[in-house]
């Protein structure tokens, strides 16, 4: 491994001073190998959250730049808090677009969630811009971005597409429809289902316990296990549905805690616990 030059060439005098580091296996690599992760999801932003969460032990963090508050931006301190603890982030980006999708990429995540994928045009669309010319649309700028060590990494085009995991999350009754071609797009690694959105999509949001619900949810399951191609199974646990339950049923990566919610429960315990209040 040797230095990029800004034209994308070895940088002249600065190659014998650059010593390479082992790479540990990609979080992609890590999930075709057959094991079974357990993630979190970050909400709140906060380095200091994305630390704890890191050196906590979860697999994988997402990184949430659709309900989450905050930007590209913001988000870099928060993959430089989980590179500390040697945590592959994931960051979803807020919509199906090239230009956010090139700015997520640029950070240098391990994957990368696309929310609310419908159909395989969706998909061919969102792996287009993962994918440098000509096989996408990516803008190329790889000696001067994070993703690259700043032009440091001499290896980043050659191993950058196929390490990188693609997730498409089936949020809807027309999604889990149309799975059958979703799943056929090349370049699609994950089907990340959104248990919520699924049901919201049937008009069941503020009734989880409709056993129509989780009936969708399992139909996506199974068109994505019949599969002969090897796609990974992806999903957000919930009340309804265990991750437990989940890997019982074929998942490879589960999305379980969120810190936001793990900070609130905690809160809220320790007031129940600890609060004295006046007796009037």
């Amino acid at each position: 491994m040797a230095p990029l030059g800004v034209s994308g060439i070895v940088a002249p005098g600065i190659a014998e001073f650059f010593t390479q580091s082992s790479n540990p296996p990609s979080l992609k690599s890590r999930l075709l190998n057959g094991e079974k992760l357990y993630g979190a999801l970050s909400l709140s932003y906060s380095p200091v959250n994305a630390e704890i969460l890191g050196w906590a032990g979860y697999d994988f963090v997402v990184v949430d730049m659709e309900h989450g508050p905050g930007d590209t931006f913001s988000a870099l301190p928060i993959l430089r808090a989980l590179s500390s603890a040697g945590t592959p982030a994931i960051i979803r980006v807020p919509d199906n677009d090239e230009i956010y999708v090139k700015k997520a990429l640029d950070l240098g995540p391990a994957g990368i969630m696309f929310p609310k994928i419908d159909s395989a045009e969706e998909a061919r669309d969102a792996v287009a811009s993962c994918r440098y010319p000509p096989l996408g649309c990516r803008g190329a700028a790889p000696p001067l971005i994070r993703a690259s060590r700043y032009g440091l990494d001499s290896d980043y085009l050659a191993s950058c597409e196929q390490d990188l995991l693609i997730m498409c999350q089936a949020e809807s009754e027309e999604a889990v429809n149309n799975l059958e071609e979703i799943v056929q797009v090349e370049g699609v690694d994950c089907i990340h289902f959104g248990p919520r959105d699924l049901r919201a999509s049937i008009g069941l949001l503020r009734y989880p316990d409709d056993p129509r619900g989780l009936a969708l949810l399992k139909k996506g399951e199974r068109a994505v296990r019949s599969f002969g191609k090897k796609i990974l199974l992806g999903g957000f646990s919930t009340p309804e549905s265990s991750p437990a339950e989940m890997y019982d049923r074929g998942y490879d990566l589960v999305c379980g805690a969120v810190d936001v919610a793990l900070f609130r429960d905690a809160v809220v315990a320790d007031l129940k616990k600890n609060k004295i209040r006046s007796i009037s």
